[in-house]
């Protein structure tokens, strides 16, 4: 027998609900507080794909979001100081003894230079004037024909994107937001005053909270101005996790797990973070299991109880009155007791 289409539709419409919901309680958001936890030791692309395995061993990354002022954009860090300085003095090198053995390559067309500082006045010169040229090609098309020309472009315009960013030096920062935004990660400006990235960070997180889209948060940074914000979420029933380099700082002992932001950039917070998964879903399983006191069972047991205590009387008088009818042994029977008489 066929099943109308219109009673199978409720029932379709409450299986995606709860597979909405089982989703939603395991779903992972990630929270970088870019002023107090820059990516200094290592590129920013490499820190924010390390902290995304690491995040996702709690659950499916939602979405990851970063605060900082353009403070934050323009500072250069030491590391990278350090590595420009180097190159410099390099390329000093270079000129004063050029080198015989072409070992510099170029990653568009494929051509050597024997100094690096050639390489770099070769990509300027031509690769950096093709893509202008690209751009004002697309800024030019329209309809159809734009979407036909950037399908046809693509593969020139990556490839001169990735050559660009490990040959050119961005000429404010160190191309922060770019790496991160290439990373999955939504970076966000604010206004250069006091504690404005952290009040705006602490508005989005109480927000997500709001929607209820997600079961856990990772919060990146060691400001204890946002101890508010992960009560908020405890007392909502929300996993909480803190990735910070102080080693027992007040975020850290209030949140549900703790990572360091060291273990992260290195890779070995992702066995770390696992481990806490196991030990949540211990504790939710222990907390199902719990014994809790209810007065209100518990009458209810003594009155079932009494009605056995009443039957058990019963069938006790029962097997008396059996026994005083029958006194003889189990064993013998009545054919023996006649022989007897």
């Amino acid at each position: 027998m066929a099943v109308s289409p219109c009673r199978l539709l409720p029932l379709v419409r409450r299986h995606r609900t709860l597979a909405t919901a089982a989703s939603s309680s395991r779903a992972v958001a990630v929270f970088w507080d870019l002023d107090n936890k820059p990516p200094n030791t290592i590129p920013p692309y490499d820190a924010a794909v390390r902290l995304h395995l690491a995040a996702a061993s709690f659950g499916p990354l939602r979405f990851s979001v970063a605060y900082a002022n353009h403070h934050a954009f323009r500072h250069l860090p030491a590391p990278v100081r350090a590595a420009r300085a180097e190159r410099r003095a390099a390329d000093r090198l270079e000129a004063a003894k050029p080198s015989r053995v072409p070992s510099y390559l170029c990653r568009v067309c494929g051509r050597r230079f024997f100094a690096h500082a050639k390489l770099v006045n070769h990509f300027r010169q031509i690769h950096e004037r093709e893509q202008e040229k690209r751009l004002r090609r697309i800024d030019s098309a329209t309809g159809g024909r734009r979407v036909r020309l950037v399908a046809a472009l693509s593969l020139k315009m990556e490839k001169y994107k990735k050559a660009s960013r490990e040959l050119l030096t961005p000429e404010v920062g160190y191309g922060l937001a770019d790496e991160l935004r290439r990373a999955g990660v939504v970076v966000r400006t604010v206004n250069d005053r006091p504690e404005a990235a952290d009040r705006a960070l602490r508005e989005h997180m109480v927000e997500t909270m709001d929607r209820g889209k997600v079961g856990c948060l990772v919060l990146v940074s060691d400001d204890s101005g946002f101890l508010g914000v992960m009560r908020e979420a405890r007392m909502r029933c929300l996993k909480t996790v803190v990735v910070g380099d102080e080693g027992d700082g007040a975020l850290k002992r209030y949140a549900d797990s703790a990572l360091s932001w060291k273990d992260v950039v290195s890779g070995k917070a992702k066995k770390e973070a696992a481990g806490a998964v196991g030990r949540w879903k211990d504790r939710d399983l222990l907390k199902k299991l719990e014994w809790r006191h209810m007065p209100e069972e518990e009458e209810d047991d003594s009155d079932i109880f009494d009605d056995d205590s009443d039957a058990g009387d019963e069938e006790d008088g029962c097997l008396g009155l059996v026994g005083e009818r029958d006194k003889k042994p189990w064993w013998k029977l009545d054919s023996d007791s006649n022989d007897l008489h």
